[in-house]
């Protein structure tokens, strides 16, 4: 049903929902558009909608060809909206749900995609938030780059930043997605530019795995990895992309590129990779991850401990989505105490395809068959031993002569 935002919109057809509001296709002056009507709970914090008008003037001025241009912001009594351009095509996460990890060249040219629109963005001195696959749109209509990939833009510029208003979220609590929270976000710092490039080279890491680098199990172990954990490898990559991704994904935010370095690097990494097929690796198990559940959900609010699977809403009443990767987490900050819990070294460790998953049923088989192979040549060794010294003894006790086995006594005279 068609319903009129401000005086200028008209939204006809819902296109998609997030944890912050519904995006509707809509029709305005100048042809289509597409229109982010924010819930009606946060359309009536009126501190919202003040920070809302203020970020008018960056939102509106921030124009770049890897960006979704927003062309209004519509203050209408309950209506909060934004009014951006209409992206024919669809996200990332949509792509990633299809074929779960893409070609390492197609990947690397989508992330690089991004990382020139964050420059601009940097540059106009905004800062995403929320970098992750459902805010990459790719646009169907524009044309193929490498690998056959389509251009990319990233949209919800400004959303996080709305929301995560004093207010609604005191300093000792976190929003945002726990699989791309970069670590000075978890120990409770205020997020710069840095905390885009780290969530973007978790984006990456998760086009060319098909899971990301932290994520699995309860949300509060998941921000615990980002702290405390080491990125596990991708086999089948070149090295120059690898220590790319780990610089990008370094816990200190100075140790990481600017967007306008990544850019540059990743698009004169793109020859090396040309037409290497997607990797071949499998995704660690969930289990695994929630072995540290125990623990982590001491960094979580009681009424949150009980669910395993991240599903924490953004806004109270809202629906919690399937995925921790949909929707947002609002935690307190774990102290330092609970950020150095749980197991150390490196986090969810890529496995060849067929290799079994530490702590299966299939890997503590294989981990008893080694023992027992073990084991069993172990005793073999020592009966051998014990075989060639009774041996030796034998000989002694049979073959010694008299004058051997006396010349310790005195003699006689």
């Amino acid at each position: 049903m068609a319903r009129k935002i401000g005086s200028r919109y008209t939204a006809n057809q819902i296109l998609g929902r997030g944890s912050a509001g519904t995006v509707w296709l809509g029709e305005g002056p100048e042809g289509p558009v597409a229109i982010k009507l924010l819930r009606e709970d946060l359309a009536s914090d009126q501190e919202l909608v003040g920070r809302f008008v203020q970020e008018r003037t960056a939102l509106l001025g921030l124009e770049h060809p890897h960006v979704v241009s927003v062309r209004d912001l519509v203050v209408d009594g309950n209506d909060l909206a934004l009014v951006m351009d209409l992206v024919r095509g669809t996200d990332l996460r949509t792509r990633l749900d299809r074929d779960r990890r893409l070609a390492p060249e197609a990947a690397v040219a989508i992330v690089a995609d991004i990382a020139d629109g964050l420059a601009a963005a940097h540059a106009a001195g905004v800062v995403h938030r929320d970098v992750k696959p459902e805010n990459v749109l790719l646009d169907m209509q524009g044309p193929l780059g490498p690998g056959g990939s389509h251009p990319a833009l990233l949209t919800d510029f400004g959303v996080a930043k709305l929301i995560d208003s004093p207010r609604r979220t005191r300093a000792t609590k976190i929003i945002g997605t726990p699989d791309y929270l970069a670590p000075e976000i978890v120990e409770g710092l205020p997020p710069r530019a840095a905390v885009d490039i780290y969530a973007l080279a978790t984006v990456l890491y998760e086009l060319l795995a098909g899971f990301t680098p932290f994520g699995g199990g309860h949300p509060g172990a998941v921000l615990r990895r980002h702290v405390t954990e080491t990125v596990a490898p991708l086999p089948g990559i070149p090295d120059e992309l690898w220590q790319l991704i780990v610089q990008c994904l370094a816990k200190a935010p100075a140790s990481r590129l600017r967007a306008s370095e990544l850019g540059a690097r990743l698009r004169e990494l793109l020859p090396l990779i040309a037409g290497m097929p997607p990797l071949d690796v499998d995704e660690p198990e969930a289990e695994s991850a929630e072995d540290e559940a125990p623990a982590a959900e001491e960094a979580a609010p009681a009424g949150e401990r009980a669910r395993r699977r991240g599903a924490v809403p953004l806004v109270p009443g809202a629906k919690p989505a399937d995925s921790n990767r949909d929707t947002h987490t609002s935690m307190r900050v774990p102290g330092p105490d609970e950020l150095a819990g749980g197991a150390r070294g490196t986090a969810r460790v890529p496995r060849a395809t067929g290799a079994p998953r530490p702590g299966s049923a299939r890997h503590r088989a294989v981990t008893r068959r080694r023992r027992i192979v073990l084991g069993t040549a172990a005793a073999l060794l020592v009966a051998a031993a014990g075989v060639g010294t009774w041996l030796a003894t034998s000989e002694d006790d049979t073959g010694a002569t008299p004058q051997d086995t006396n010349n310790s006594a005195p003699s006689t005279p």
